[in-house]
Formats: structure tokens, sequence, C-alpha cells
């Protein structure tokens, strides 16, 4: 997976919108390690990377595994930290 040097941000209700999940879910499956986290935008604000939330998308579309997810996750956070 390229590193994309666009980002675009997207808040909460649009990437529970895009998930078909609750919020509780959201968060539990951040806890799990089978989403990526949100980001700080503000002081009360976050927001999602839109690829990172198609990227999730993609691999439950593909039926994977959770510890596939997990691992995809984990490269996802590991991307960001290199492109900042």
């Amino acid at each position: 997976m390229t590193i994309n040097t666009h980002y675009q941000l997207i808040r909460r209700p649009e990437v529970l919108a895009l998930t078909a999940r609750s919020k509780s879910a959201l968060q539990l499956d951040e806890k799990a390690g089978l989403f990526c986290p949100s980001i700080s935008i503000g002081d009360r604000a976050v927001a999602y990377i839109k690829y990172e939330v198609e990227a999730v998308i993609q691999a439950r579309i593909e039926e994977q595994y959770p510890e596939q997810i997990k691992q995809l996750v984990s490269e996802l956070i590991q991307q960001r930290k290199k492109a900042a």
C-alpha cells in the first residue's frame, strides 16, 4: 500500500454512515484494533482519514478475518507515522 499524500478528513457521522456501524460499535472496533483511530482536529473535534476508512471497509467486503484487519489497521497507523 502506498502512502497517500492527499489526505481527506471525514467526520464521525460520515464514518458511521459509510460503515453502517453505531457510535459505540465503532469505538469498540477502535479499542479492539479493528478500526483506525480518529485524529484530533481541534479542542473538541475529531476526524478520520478517508482512505483508512475505505481500506477497512474494503477488507470487510473481502471477508478478511479479524486478525487480518488488525494487521491492516496496524500498517495504516504506521504509514501515518511515516508520513508525519
